[in-house]
């Protein structure tokens, strides 16, 4: 197992508080085919693309079945295999795109729909491209059914601004970092980053039993949402602004002062979003108290960019990432805490 993103996000620390326990995720996606390393935590999910009709687990290019073991696999043994955010937790795989590059943005916001519908707690979403009315009404409907979003920010020069669904102010959007803990040089920037997380040569399960790595906002994403699961699994009762509040409150700052468009408010600190006294939002910065998170970043070298040649249109997803072995990455990112001041998203075209 080689997953340097666990030692900097110090994931055992972080699983002595919670592994995701009674938590799903739904892995919006290419599919998830089932693999040794998320035996028993992969549900039957739905198939939405053209032709599709199966339960989701069937995955042509390996991206979903990477997203997916970032999130929640729990490897073969204590040395081998790959090993995810919150082991523990639950993956409903919702397949809505294919080996094609672009996917339908209304074939995105039913996805997002029949995963309220399923229950679930969080939504994983490594695709950005355009917005339409009906997947902003999607976004509008995870926040008021206290459902965690969070989606790729997007990967350069594609991507020149993040991309929906990450831009919208109902989701955590999240950009990359290198293995020094700097910004990845793919990782889109804008006033929509929310927080940032290893994006580059990240190591997870593939298809066929295979593992893969990839570079991209993508598996950025997913592991913020592992993260997301985890809070969920530790306060069940916190509400989903909450969580994002809890992630972003506890990050560790980098770049200027403050949130700033590169890194959000920081890189993903897990250990200190399960354990620091945070007060909700609206009362402050976490207090002096708190525990100790200036230790290891997360981070990743800068890598080659997604989908060179392709744009994202308004009617359609683009994947954010690139496949460095089995499989195919994708950027993730989301956004959240919008001031009500703030001027509306700016469509991708």
């Amino acid at each position: 197992m080689d997953q340097w993103h666990l030692r900097h996000l110090r994931v055992r620390e972080a699983h002595r508080e919670t592994q995701g326990e009674g938590v799903t995720v739904a892995v919006v996606d290419t599919g998830v085919e089932p693999h040794p390393d998320l035996r028993g935590n992969l549900l039957p999910g739905i198939d939405l693309t053209k032709g599709g009709g199966r339960d989701g687990r069937r995955d042509s290019t390996g991206h979903g079945t990477g997203m997916a073991g970032l999130i929640a696999a729990h490897g073969r043994s204590a040395d081998t295999g790959a090993l995810g955010i919150a082991p523990k937790a639950k993956i409903l795989p919702v397949r809505c795109l294919d080996a094609a590059p672009n996917g339908n943005v209304d074939c995105l916001a039913d996805a997002i729909e029949y995963s309220i519908h399923a229950g679930v707690d969080v939504i994983s979403i490594s695709a950005g491209g355009g917005a339409s009315a009906h997947l902003l009404r999607a976004l509008g409907t995870a926040r008021s059914s206290d459902v965690v979003v969070v989606a790729a920010a997007g990967n350069r020069p594609i991507n020149s601004d993040v991309p929906y669904p990450a831009a919208s102010h109902d989701v955590i959007a999240v950009g990359g970092i290198d293995h020094r803990g700097s910004i990845a040089e793919i990782s889109t920037s804008g006033s929509s980053i929310d927080i940032v997380a290893p994006a580059v040569d990240i190591y997870s399960t593939s298809i066929r039993s295979r593992y893969r790595r990839g570079t991209g906002t993508s598996g950025a994403a997913a592991i913020v949402a592992g993260a997301a699961a985890l809070v969920r699994a530790k306060y069940p009762y916190l509400p989903a602004d909450e969580v994002a509040h809890r992630l972003t409150a506890t990050a560790i700052d980098k770049g200027p002062p403050g949130r700033d468009d590169q890194y959000g408010y920081g890189v993903i600190d897990l250990v200190a979003a399960l354990t620091a006294d945070v007060p909700p939002r609206g009362f402050g910065s976490v207090p002096a108290d708190a525990p100790d998170t200036a230790g290891p970043t997360t981070a990743a070298a800068d890598g080659p960019p997604a989908d060179e040649g392709r744009a994202a249109t308004v009617r359609g997803l683009v994947t954010l990432g690139v496949l460095v072995a089995a499989g195919g990455a994708w950027a993730l990112v989301a956004r959240h805490r919008r001031r009500s001041d703030d001027p509306p998203p700016r469509i991708t075209r």
